[in-house]
């Protein structure tokens, strides 16, 4: 005869749902988030974070002096963004603080690949989470032009570094291409918006021309300013169109879209006029979010910040898509040797070729 075992209380439950007090650390650590966050974003806007890059080990009445900021209300910054991780400071003077390692360059080093400054003040904007709850009822819809210019520019801010770690490194990964881009082509940057993507390409690879092309008046306007300022006018062309209405009147060797291939309307009819646009053995890339396609992935911290993202994507009808979406896209419109590259837990490239003759 076997014994059936007896549960006790020193037998664990695989089937036990959380204790309350599990369940309630979970909450608790959304709202800690929220004052980190806060926090963060008030440092950001009010230059003390610059001005601790500055001034390390500087106290609160001199950030207060140098800034013309309540003293009180700075030491009362300190110590939140003390605790949310962002600053330290000595056990023999407590009340001198500095940039905790690597946030200066995190905070605030827009020409860095680990740039995330901007992706707080982004997420503060009326257009991610505001005007997603006041249209919850309705449903309704915008598009980029519907956005203020700080909004562009706040986003142009936070896709700098996807364009930083695509363009060389991100592109020297895919096989072939670094050589054909060196030798100079032609290089097509859909959905450009501000220029950053454009000022990279042009600069990197200076015997190629560069055509941005994006459907956002405003976007263009910044991208035409930006381009005249750092001389590359001669090098770089813009072209007004929506991406579904894309028609180059020259084929192209590379066809880039960074973090914005999600948001087509009819993704298939601009995989179409992109195969359409290259040359034989031209290369497409597609450098994006990769969306997590499993429970666990979602719940990590780069699937959170994904779904955060998702509240501004819907208003514009789309949602960011899991990487592999793109293999079966490329896939579907005869593009071949496809291939892809993970950059960061938030960033991916995927690419394939039109076949060559």
């Amino acid at each position: 005869m076997t014994a059936t075992a007896t549960p006790d209380s020193t037998t664990p439950d695989a089937t036990a749902t959380p204790a309350m007090s599990e369940q309630a650390s979970v909450l608790l650590g959304q709202i800690a988030g929220y004052v980190g966050h806060r926090t963060v974003a008030i440092g950001l806007r009010c230059g003390l974070v610059q001005a601790l890059a500055d001034r390390p080990g500087a106290d609160p009445d001199e950030l207060a002096a140098a800034l013309g900021l309540d003293h009180f209300y700075v030491s009362v910054w300190c110590r939140a963004a003390l605790a949310t991780g962002v600053l330290d400071r000595d056990d023999a003077q407590p009340c001198r603080y500095r940039l905790a390692p690597h946030m200066a360059t995190l905070l605030l080093d827009t020409a860095s690949p680990a740039y995330l400054g901007g992706v707080f003040l982004v997420f503060e904007a009326p257009e991610m989470f505001d005007r997603f709850e006041t249209s919850l009822a309705t449903g309704a819809r915008m598009w980029w032009d519907d956005t203020t210019p700080e909004w562009i520019t706040g986003v142009s801010s936070t896709g700098a570094p996807f364009y930083t770690r695509l363009v060389p490194g991100g592109l020297a990964q895919i096989p072939g291409l670094a050589d054909r881009l060196d030798a100079g082509c032609r290089v097509v940057d859909t959905a450009c918006g501000a220029g950053t993507g454009l000022i990279r390409l042009a600069t990197a690879y200076p015997d190629c021309s560069v055509v941005g092309i994006d459907g956002d008046v405003h976007s263009l306007e910044q991208a035409r300013v930006r381009i005249t300022e750092t001389g590359l006018g001669d090098r770089v062309t813009l072209v007004h169109s929506p991406l579904e209405d894309l028609a180059l009147d020259e084929s192209a060797t590379v066809v880039i879209n960074n973090i914005s291939m999600h948001e087509c309307r009819d993704i298939d009819r601009v995989a179409d006029n992109v195969r359409a646009g290259l040359e034989p053995g031209g290369w497409f890339v597609i450098s994006d979010f990769p969306f997590p396609n499993t429970d666990a992935a979602l719940r990590t911290a780069p699937g959170r910040i994904m779904c955060g993202i998702q509240f501004f994507e819907a208003q514009i009808d789309d949602q960011l898509l899991p990487r592999a979406a793109y293999d079966d896209l490329l896939t579907r419109h005869g593009f071949t040797d496809l291939g892809s590259v993970t950059l960061t837990p938030m960033h991916a490239i995927t690419y394939g070729r039109t076949p060559a003759r």
